[in-house]
């Protein structure tokens, strides 16, 4: 029997010629891929543990050095910190955006009012606070210049500078474009450069409002706090001049829930790690294993008791708070606080700024949690009727609850 064989034409020279090229394109284009540099992260963070230019990680450290014992951090809402009314000091918050709701702005003033500080610095602050303390908000826009690079100064002739500092980068320069004049007082302007160190047309961008026995300080230029302002040139000056007013011995209590770049701990250990009584009878139990291992790994013909687990009593926990606050028929301030956490999910989350709502945000919250624009805009209806009201029904918190917990589903593609 015969068999044929075919055989295949060997590649000509040019063919080998084009093989190899395509071969060394190919190698030169994976090279330039793995050795280009990283391209900088410009995410406004404020995180301190972050490094990139926009995280708060040296002006932590200076704290650190600062103040040593006398900072605090503060991991939790305000509110709940606030619960404890023997706290003195200076709360101070650093954010690209701060949405304090009705029941944190509150507890805000009210311990102000006592005789402590309150330092918030943002680019945008709610509208909850501006109508609170009479204020308004504008972004200054330069026609003489594609983009625009802040120029800050303080007013007070102690802090005196020959030329305003200077942010070298394309950043939005916010400004008050109106304040209560009798009881406010300017620290600090800002403007656009243009062509020299100098600003034209001074707008103000830090201010004090005395409140009872206590003080708000109101910043808005958050980027003279950040890595990449400190470490430029001699910035580092205008920065220890704002922080001078509030250098006044007293505690600093360092706000980490309101951050862009915070960081979410999903792992099932949370809850033991965060409870240091938890934490090492977890520690505990690892090196008894591992001593059973050393010591017992050898099988035994014998008998192994089952020893049944620890209970773990979180969800009874967590549905005795629950229901203390159902017992008291606080409904609306379990919704507020409910929309407060969803509104943080969509910032961290979803990557949204929750500022403006309208028509723009909508849309991008549908399409970045995969829920449909008419799902989104029913839910943040409701949201907002729920908001403005007075009074909650038990029917109304049990839908607010419901309609999110979906919203959320759909955005973990549970649905």
């Amino acid at each position: 029997m015969l068999w044929k064989t075919k055989y295949r034409k060997p590649l000509t020279k040019l063919q080998k010629i084009f093989l190899f090229c395509f071969l060394l394109v190919l190698a030169g284009l994976v090279y330039m891929e793995a050795t280009k540099p990283q391209p900088v992260n410009w995410f406004p963070s404020y995180s301190k543990k972050d490094k990139i230019p926009l995280g708060t990680y040296v002006l932590f450290d200076l704290l650190k050095n600062s103040f040593n014992e006398k900072l605090v951090e503060k991991d939790i809402p305000p509110f709940e910190v606030l619960q404890n009314s023997t706290l003195k000091g200076t709360y101070f918050f650093v954010n690209n955006s701060l949405d304090f709701d009705k029941t944190e702005l509150d507890s805000l003033l009210n311990w102000a009012e006592k005789g402590n500080t309150v330092f918030v610095s943002a680019n945008y602050f709610s509208d909850k606070l501006l109508d609170t303390l009479n204020l308004e908000t504008s972004t200054e826009v330069n026609v003489e210049k594609i983009g625009t690079e802040p120029l800050l100064k303080l007013v007070n002739k102690k802090f005196d500078s020959q030329k305003p500092f200077h942010i070298k980068k394309d950043l939005a320069v916010r400004y008050f474009s109106e304040i209560d004049t009798v009881s406010q007082t300017v620290l600090g302007v800002s403007g656009a450069y243009i062509d020299a160190l100098e600003i034209k047309e001074p707008r103000v961008n830090f201010i004090k409002i005395p409140m009872g026995e206590g003080q708000f300080l109101l910043h808005l230029q958050p980027e003279i706090f950040s890595n990449y302002f400190l470490l430029s040139e001699e910035n580092a000056q205008h920065t220890s001049q704002v922080l001078a007013y509030i250098n006044d011995g007293k505690t600093l209590y360092w706000d980490n829930y309101y951050k862009s770049g915070k960081r979410l701990d999903i792992s099932p250990l949370r809850v033991l790690l965060n409870n240091k009584y938890f934490k090492w009878a977890y520690y505990f139990v690892l090196i008894g294993v591992l001593l059973f291992i050393i010591f017992e790994g050898r099988r035994k013909q014998r008998s192994i008791p089952i020893v049944q687990p620890l209970t773990n009593k979180t969800y009874e926990y967590t549905r005795t708070i629950a229901g203390m606050y159902l017992d008291k028929k606080e409904n609306h301030l379990i919704a507020q606080k409910q929309i407060a956490l969803f509104m943080e999910f969509v910032r961290t989350r979803l990557r949204v700024p929750t500022e403006k709502i309208n028509e723009r945000f909508y849309k991008a919250v549908a399409e970045r949690s995969g829920n449909t624009q008419e799902d989104t805009l029913k839910l943040f209806t409701f949201i907002e009727k729920v908001n403005n009201q007075s009074n909650t029904t038990q029917e109304e918190l049990l839908k607010l609850y419901q309609e999110i917990k979906e919203f959320k589903n759909k955005t973990d593609g549970k649905s």
